[in-house]
């Protein structure tokens, strides 16, 4: 009789939604370690992108069912990969007790929850229990205040809008001052959702799972359009992705030198930046992600099961006004390799702003490709961080 009455109940659903970097996959990570809410959940992961990162995150000790439904907004043009997914999971019903749905920071919610309301089939399986916002008290002020381009819907707003909870995470980068200001300006947005403050998204399951929070007749007040599927969609044009997945070794260095360059230069144009590579002579994998200015990459204690030779490096960047190609060819400028382009004594130009005439006069030189000397009167040294055409070219 008990299994009867399980098979009957609806399955919780939790949307956990926020811009890039904000702290969803950490926090996504911190209720599936957690071993005091009891529960098992299917995990819907959404990349924006052709080539998934965050699955790879998920510890394997974890014993969770994860689905990517990959490549665009999982607001707009895989919607229906999401409801073919709900549907196949619960045909497993039995093996799970919730659905954590891990929007990209590129969505906005309102199709996604959408989606538990309009299709015929999905309102009579799941519920949605609630819709967790988590914002960045770094960057939020930045993000809400982002002018966009006439039509176009600022995602950090309808994020926070669509919030039954919200999480302003990463307080240790923000004084009381601008939490406050923060939170004035959320309430402004959602003056009913709860705020909870956090560091490294470490909060209470309890205050996330089985909560009941959401609140349909509050969305409609603020989108009286909600439930017209044919509702119009746009996103920012500027914003992409781009991907990349190659086998080899990197040389840590050159990654190092090549990002904290890319970093400095064009920081404010990435939003998001994440991977998991292969380091030349270390077991374990290297697991780093960025936003903007901010870059944390660490060894972590996930071990390659497969040989050397066989590692796979994942290198994703989401920005504005992403040079595909040249970040692509810079990353895999960083696979370790015995051949380089030039040889010491080599006549090439450098790259120091403009193109200056110089000599080669040393290879992997404190991890940087090259050292170059240039032909003026001081005969100043300067470096080549990676073995393409942006620093070095040949005369």
């Amino acid at each position: 009789m008990k299994r009867k009455m399980e098979e009957t109940k609806k399955i919780p659903v939790t949307v956990l939604t926020g811009f890039l970097g904000s702290g969803k996959t950490t926090l996504l990570n911190h209720i599936l370690n957690d071993n005091t809410h009891g529960m098992k959940f299917a995990v819907i992961e959404n990349e924006f992108g052709e080539i998934g990162v965050d699955e790879k995150i998920i510890p394997e000790a974890v014993d969770e069912e994860v689905i990517e439904v990959m490549n665009g907004c999982i607001c707009c043009t895989v919607r229906g990969d999401l409801v073919e997914a709900l549907k196949r999971l619960h045909k497993r019903m039995d093996k799970f007790d919730g659905v954590i749905i891990e929007t990209t920071g590129l969505a906005d919610p309102a199709p996604v929850v959408q989606t538990f309301f309009v299709d015929e089939d999905i309102p009579t399986l799941y519920s949605l229990d609630s819709v967790i916002t988590v914002v960045d008290a770094k960057v939020i002020l930045d993000r809400l205040a982002e002018e966009k381009p006439e039509g176009v819907e600022n995602e950090s707003v309808e994020q926070v809008c669509f919030a039954d909870k919200v999480l302003l995470n990463k307080t240790d980068l923000a004084d009381e001052a601008k939490l406050k200001k923060i939170e004035v300006e959320i309430r402004k947005l959602n003056p009913t959702a709860p705020i909870l403050r956090c560091v490294h998204s470490k909060v209470t399951p309890k205050e996330l799972l089985n909560i009941q929070a959401f609140d349909l007749k509050r969305v409609l007040d603020f989108d009286p359009e909600f439930l017209d599927p044919d509702q119009e969609h746009e996103h920012d044009s500027t914003v992409s992705s781009v991907s990349c997945r190659i086998k080899g070794n990197v040389n840590q260095h050159m990654l190092s030198r090549w990002i904290g360059r890319l970093i400095q230069e064009d920081g404010a144009n990435l939003y998001r930046y994440k991977g998991i590579l292969a380091i030349k002579g270390v077991e374990e994998k290297f697991i780093f992600q960025g936003v903007g200015m901010l870059f944390d990459g660490n060894i972590s204690d996930m071990k390659w099961n497969v040989p050397e030779s066989e590692r796979e490096n994942i290198f994703v960047f989401i920005g504005k006004n992403l040079d595909h190609e040249w970040l692509k060819d810079c990353f895999k400028a960083c696979i370790v390799t015995d051949k380089l382009r030039f040889k010491v004594g080599d006549k090439v130009e450098a790259n120091i702003g403009e193109y200056k005439n110089g000599t080669i006069k040393k290879v992997w030189d404190h991890g940087n490709a090259y050292r170059i000397e240039l032909d003026d009167a001081d005969k100043t040294n300067v470096y080549a961080p990676i073995d393409v055409d942006t620093y070095v070219k040949a005369r």
